[in-house]
């Protein structure tokens, strides 16, 4: 199940988000609004959400949020844009990997 968060998880929302993939949630967060959209099984699925909850598509970057060790990954499909200078699936701007983890440690972190 993916769910848009806005504000610190709740623990069931967390349990939903690890459903399909049990060890860790594929995120998609929005790194100008401090939101995003956890769960599934893409990250592009949860990229759809935020874009249809109002998003900018350059303002959306991919990750993983690992619950056990809290710790975010930043590799995702959604990530290669040449455009923005991303050549990787890996995102590469250390600023973006910052803002990325934060958002994601204040909405999902202990």
């Amino acid at each position: 199940m993916i769910h848009i968060i806005r504000e610190k998880a709740a623990a069931a929302q967390l349990a939903e988000m690890l459903e399909e993939l049990e060890n860790y949630i594929k995120l998609a967060v929005d790194v100008e609004r401090g939101v995003l959209a956890g769960g599934g099984a893409m990250h592009a699925d949860c990229e759809t959400a935020l874009l249809e909850d109002g998003s900018r598509q350059r303002d959306i970057w991919g990750a993983d949020w690992i619950p056990s060790s809290q710790e975010v990954t930043y590799e995702s499909l959604i990530n290669l844009r040449p455009g923005q200078g991303n050549l990787s699936m890996e995102l590469m701007d250390e600023d973006l990997r910052v803002k990325v983890r934060q958002v994601a440690s204040a909405l999902l972190g202990e």
